[in-house]
């Protein structure tokens, strides 16, 4: 699945659809997947993943596991 992209809504910017470079994916306490990193600018990145697309980006190479 080369096809992955994580992207996430910059707050700061209003952009929606931001690319999130350096990403590294999270578990949270209640066992849910959460992709952090930031967009080149400086900004800082978060969103909610399902599990498969987690997986499948940590497969990908996209992002680093974090847990």
């Amino acid at each position: 699945m080369a096809d992955i992209k994580l992207t996430a809504y910059n707050v700061k910017t209003k952009e929606k659809g931001v690319e999130i470079k350096e990403a590294v994916i999270t578990k949270t306490a209640r066992g849910g997947y959460m992709a952090q990193g930031n967009d080149g600018k400086g900004n800082k990145l978060t969103t909610m993943l399902s599990e498969a697309n987690a997986l499948a980006a940590i497969k990908a190479g996209i992002a680093k596991q974090g847990w």
